[in-house]
């Protein structure tokens, strides 16, 4: 006969196991379920989001294109585009995919979500711009609709995105910014940037090389099929057409001068030499704005480079009394006027 002991060993392993695996909550086998729950919903949300923005450039979504974008096989995009018509999200018409009012009103949650958060991450926290876009398409499916209220109303019910995207109510209005492509301009024109479109990821990341921003006034100079020419904060940017077509700006009446940007940066203060701030760029947000603020750097401070590191950076200056170090990047973003004295 088994020994008793033993027995009660292999049973109490056994109940152990089937704990692991089965139990409601915790069980192994619940948490696959619910990861792959997960997994579903967030791809049938992307599918709605996907729909939903070639509805509003007036494209239309088949299967095989759905598959395209989400980069799943057609077998794939066929089984969820069933599993959305089930729950009426999406209808069919001959060949061409269409959001019903459920899956309109759905696709707008979570676009409102994304973009709520991009603002959340633009003016609340370190994040940079190149990792908005990604770090919202994280969150925006775990927002339940009340905790997207709560944070519209905590960020005071923006109506734009960070890169100049409306913000649907959640009433599912729409501010549109009413902008059209840099490169449908006429030259010489006065205009004002009022959205940088975020994909291609390699496409937005000139942009911000270039160190375009929503808000910018410019003027178109020169388009060819080559290049853009257009003049902006001071300077002249040149561009391909592809990436160009990528901004998008409103005409502003010509009477009002496009402004350039005051003084120089201070990235091109020498150890030695000083100046006075005279602007913080817009491009500065969120902690890292207020951060610079608290150490003094505001409108009329004097500040001196001291040193820089052997590698070129961080950069120190000396400010009210105070040694601060700044990546290059952040004191290009501080402008100044060059102090008369230097060059005495």
């Amino acid at each position: 006969m088994p020994d008793p002991l033993i027995a009660l060993l292999v049973g109490c392993v056994l109940l152990g196991a089937g704990l692991l695996l089965f139990w409601p909550r915790g069980g192994l086998i619940g948490y696959f379920r619910r990861v792959q729950q997960m997994s579903d919903r967030v791809l049938r949300e992307d599918a709605l989001k996907q729909i939903h923005k070639s509805e509003r450039h007036g494209q239309q979504t088949t299967v095989e294109s759905l598959a395209g974008s989400l980069q799943i096989s057609e077998n794939q995009a066929a089984d969820l585009v069933v599993d959305m018509q089930d729950i009426q999200l999406v209808a069919e018409e001959g060949d061409e995919l269409q959001l019903t009012p459920e899956g309109r009103r759905y696709a707008l949650q979570i676009i409102r979500a994304h973009r709520l958060w991009e603002r959340y991450l633009a003016h609340e926290t370190g994040y940079s711009e190149e990792e908005w876009h990604d770090q919202a398409d994280r969150y925006e499916h775990l927002l339940p609709p009340e905790a997207t209220d709560a944070l519209d109303v905590k960020l005071g019910r923006p109506t734009h995105d960070p890169h100049g995207d409306p913000i649907p109510t959640a009433d599912g209005e729409l501010i549109l910014h009413g902008g059209r492509p840099l490169t449908d301009m006429s030259l010489n024109q006065a205009l004002q940037i009022v959205h940088l479109e975020d994909e291609p990821e390699a496409v937005y990341a000139q942009l911000l090389a270039e160190g375009i921003y929503p808000g910018m006034q410019v003027r178109l100079l020169e388009y060819s099929s080559q290049r853009v020419r257009f003049w902006a904060a001071g300077d002249e940017h040149l561009l391909a057409p592809m990436v160009a077509a990528n901004i998008s700006v409103v005409p502003i009446p010509q009477e009002i001068p496009i402004e350039a940007e005051a003084g120089v940066p201070l990235s091109l203060l020498l150890p030695g030499e000083k100046g006075e701030v005279v602007d913080l760029s817009p491009r500065l947000r969120g902690p890292e704005r207020r951060r610079l603020m608290d150490l003094g750097i505001l409108p009329g401070t004097e500040i001196e480079a001291t040193m820089s590191a052997p590698g070129g950076e961080p950069i120190a200056y000396r400010i009210r009394g105070a040694l601060i170090a700044l990546r290059r990047e952040q004191a290009s973003l501080i402008r100044i006027s060059k102090m008369q004295e230097n060059y005495s």
